[in-house]
Order: C-alpha cells, then structure tokens, then sequence
C-alpha cells in the first residue's frame, strides 16, 4: 500500500475515534451524572459501544438493561456478568427477530416499576432492529415493506415517514409506553440536521405528522397504515424525556480536517451535504477533486441508490467510489475514499472503498467492467477485484458516510 493510501485509511480512523460510541457516551455521562437506579435501553448498530460507555460512566446505577443491535456486532460473552439481556436482530432488512425485539422492549418498558428512571442510548440502524406491527400485520409484510423502501431511492426523510405510518413505536410511539416515566436519550445521529425525530425513525421523539397516504404504498402493503396519527411536540408524554446528540457526521468531520492538518496537508472542507443518487454524486464529487487544490477534500452526508430487481453486490458508498473512479481513470495524483461510520455497506460487511487513477484498470484487469457493475448495483464486485474494497469490521458508532479526497501535489 503505498503511503498516500494510508494517510487517507489514517484520517478516515481519526474520524471514527472522534465519534466513538463508548467514548461519546461515557463523556456525556461524565458531564451529567444520573442520580439514581436506571433502567438502560441501548438500540441501533452502535448499542453495544454506547452501552460500554453507561457503564464506564454509571455501572452501579444500572439495575437492568436491554441491549437490541446488529447481528455480529456484540461480543455477547463481554455482557454475561451484567444485568443486560441481548438480542442480535436484522439490518438491513428486519426479520422475526426484529418483532422479537420489539416485543422484549415494550415487556422490559411495561415490567418497570411506575417510579423507574431509563437511559436510552440510540444510535442508526434502530429502524429495522426492534419493531411492533399494527394488528394483524405479518412478518412477510414488514420484510415487503422494507424491500420496497431500501430499493425506492426515497432519502431517509421519506422513508422514515412511511416507517412512522406503519409501526406502533416509532415517531414518538414508544413514549406513550412509558407512562410518565423519567427518560434520558442520548443518540449517535445518523441522519442530516441530526434531528432526534428522524435517528431510528424517532422512537421517543415528536416528528412530522403529515399523514401517509394509501397510495404511497403498494397496495398489498397498505393495511399496515396506523388509523392514529403519533403524537404531537406538545403532547404530554414527552414531558419527562430529554434528548442529547453526542455525536454526528460534523465531528467525524471536524476530526478529519484536525488529523490531515496534524498531518501537514491543506484541508478543504465542502459544506453541501452528500445525497442523491450515489453514482451521479461520485461523478460531481470526483470532477470537483480533479478542478480542486491540492490537500484533503472532505465532504459527509449520505446518499441513495435507487435498486434493481436482482442487485449484486455493494451499499451506496461502493457505486459512489467506483462512479468516481471512473472520473479519475488515469490520474496518478488522485485518490477518494468513500466510507460509512458504521462498518458496513448497504448488506454488506465492507464499509466502501478507496479508489484512485489505476482503479478501472485494475477492475479490466481482474475481468470486471466497471460500467456494467454499476448498472448492475454490484460495485462490490468490481472493487473486489480491483483491491480497493475498505473493511474495518463494527467500529462502535454511525454517523452517516464519509468522503475523503486527496489530490497530491505534481
């Protein structure tokens, strides 16, 4: 590897470690300290970190928890010796473990005594880990249902105001469950302007209400539509909730920037926030890298990728890095890195890749057209053969995507 590739794979891990879910949480703790028994809820890719972090901070306040996250992304024999039940659910396309957890959720919310305080620790992800349909909605119907919305190429937005319409906990749902109950959440936000109402699809935060209609689902979808709308900002069930953000896309940024400086290189940071098409934006991102000044360029944000019926392999961060590589085929003074925060790629366990002048050769070279993969939504499999593919394995946070350019002096 030679060491322009490892100055980006540095600045990227700096970015991580900035926003670290043990870290992040136990820091936030530190500064408010709980003052009594706590009932800890940690949920989403980055639970089992963030849970690390309650009990670096407050071990000995917490008299149960639960902790729902990813498969794979938990060391369940590190929890054995804590007051802790865990569930390994589904990302990103639920299954009955999701349903399992939501059904241990609302048991574990129900069973707390009517003077219980809870820590909840949410982090992305949480959409799909833990659920509770509406009556008489089935399995098949909530994996239909999340197929149409991963493939549709709607932004998290519209894909979270149709999960709201379709569920029974989130969009401010799940703090009805709490009757009154005291709630402290600390969420890892996942999502542009890091709203409480829209990290997991809101579970115990007030968003928009605007009605879905039924037309704005398959027809065999639409009896999962909740006849009640969820509550509103000024409804009383909120009234014992507070919400912090301790970590977002903005610090993973801002640590970038610090690390390449510390590095000696000049630092261009790009406001807009990356969404769209993954694809049309690796294009723009690249051609903006080659007209750009030499240094970083860091751009955050997170894009879609509208699916086709039979996709291969790879996330949105894969078709954006080898969209770009194209743009780049040649230049020897190029380089993009183009990552998620939390480990993983779409249904993918490589978080994006890092791509430069000879990747497009290099995936000829190994019997892959670059073009046909991205038609055919499986850029992992020409990042594959071209040795470019990024895979860090859960790092214990999600903050949406990073980018990270490198235009070299000549």
């Amino acid at each position: 590897m030679d060491d322009r590739r490892r100055t980006l794979l540095r600045i990227y891990r700096a970015a991580l470690d900035a926003v670290d879910g043990r870290r992040c949480v136990r820091d936030a703790l530190a500064t408010e300290p709980p003052t009594g028994p706590l009932r800890l809820v940690a949920l989403g890719k980055a639970a089992a970190a963030m849970a690390e972090g309650a009990f670096d901070a407050c071990g000995d306040s917490i008299a149960a928890g639960l902790l729902i996250t990813k498969a794979g992304h938990v060391d369940r024999a590190a929890w054995r010796q804590r007051p802790v039940r865990l569930f390994e659910s589904a990302h990103p396309v639920p299954d009955q473990r999701s349903l399992d957890a939501g059904a241990a959720l609302l048991d574990f919310i129900g069973s707390a005594p009517a003077d219980a305080e809870f820590l909840f620790l949410l982090s992305g992800g949480a959409s799909s880990l833990a659920e509770v349909l509406p009556p008489g909605g089935t399995l098949a119907d909530l994996e239909a249902l999340n197929r149409h919305l991963l493939g549709s190429g709607l932004d998290i937005h519209a894909v979270n105001r149709i999960r709201i319409a379709c569920s029974q906990i989130k969009g401010g749902r799940l703090a009805r469950r709490l009757a009154g109950r005291r709630a402290r959440v600390l969420l890892i936000s996942d999502v542009e302007g890091d709203d409480p109402a829209t990290v997991g699809s809101g579970p115990l935060s007030a968003g928009r209400r605007t009605p879905v209609q039924a037309d704005e689902l398959p027809p065999a979808l639409r009896h999962l539509l909740v006849a009640e709308l969820a509550p509103a900002a000024d409804d009383p069930v909120f009234c014992h909730i507070t919400h912090q953000i301790v970590a977002s896309n903005a610090q993973a940024l801002a640590a970038a920037a610090e690390r390449a400086e510390a590095l000696g290189l000049p630092v261009h940071r790009h406001a807009q926030f990356v969404k769209g098409e993954a694809a049309a934006v690796g294009e723009v991102l690249a051609r903006a890298l080659c007209d750009g000044k030499p240094g970083i360029h860091l751009w955050g944000g997170e894009p879609t990728v509208t699916l086709p019926p039979q996709p291969g392999r790879g996330g949105r961060m894969q078709a954006l890095a080898l969209a770009a590589a194209r743009v780049l085929e040649g230049r020897p003074d190029l380089y993009l890195l183009a990552a998620g925060t939390d480990g993983s790629d779409g249904p993918t366990e490589d978080a994006g890749a890092l791509v430069d002048g000879g990747t497009v050769s290099r995936c000829r070279a190994g019997g892959v057209d670059p073009a046909a993969a991205l038609a055919a939504a499986d850029a992992g499999s020409a990042l594959d053969a071209s040795g470019d593919l990024v895979h860090t394995g859960p790092t214990g946070t999600n903050v949406m995507d990073l980018i990270i350019g490198l235009r070299a002096e000549t």
